[in-house]
């Protein structure tokens, strides 16, 4: 059994996780993402507001929109929407969220990381939940390694 770290357990120990940026397109790793999640039992809730079903669930176009509590948040967009995102979140009582990213920038905003401090959100910046979920795949194994040798996953 994989031994989380500290933040990583932190955020998956909430049964409720919205992951915003889902799309249409299966192939997205935001979609991998909630598929993983929902896989692994959890009540996950897409977001997009471009869409209104995603993977044969429903979609919500923010989080506000939700009709269930979100205790936790993968954020899965560009950059320049994750601000925005972060404010909802703080303005929800979402005090948990995690910033997608491999090997690029991912949805990592600077502005967005800064306004999770200033707001008491705890954020995770990196790599994503299918690098803990059980059973982890080999590709993601070996992203988490790879990322931990750069020191750019949680710990």
């Amino acid at each position: 059994m994989l031994r989380l770290p500290k933040q990583v357990s932190e955020f998956l120990s909430n049964r409720n996780i919205g992951v915003a940026g889902v799309s249409r397109d299966p192939t997205q790793a935001a979609n991998a993402v909630y598929r993983k999640l929902r896989a692994s039992g959890y009540r996950v809730f897409a977001i997009n507001p471009s869409t209104e079903q995603v993977e044969g669930d429903p979609c919500y176009p923010d989080i506000r929109s939700i009709p269930e509590t979100v205790a936790a948040l993968v954020i899965a967009t560009h950059p320049n929407t994750t601000v925005q995102i972060v404010r909802e979140c703080a303005e929800l009582g979402i005090r948990r969220v995690w910033f997608h990213r491999s090997f690029g920038q991912g949805s990592v905003s600077e502005d967005a990381v800064r306004e999770c401090e200033r707001r008491g959100i705890s954020c995770l910046i990196g790599g994503c939940p299918m690098m803990y979920c059980e059973p982890v795949d080999v590709g993601h194994r070996c992203m988490r390694w790879i990322l931990k040798l750069q020191n750019r996953v949680p710990r």
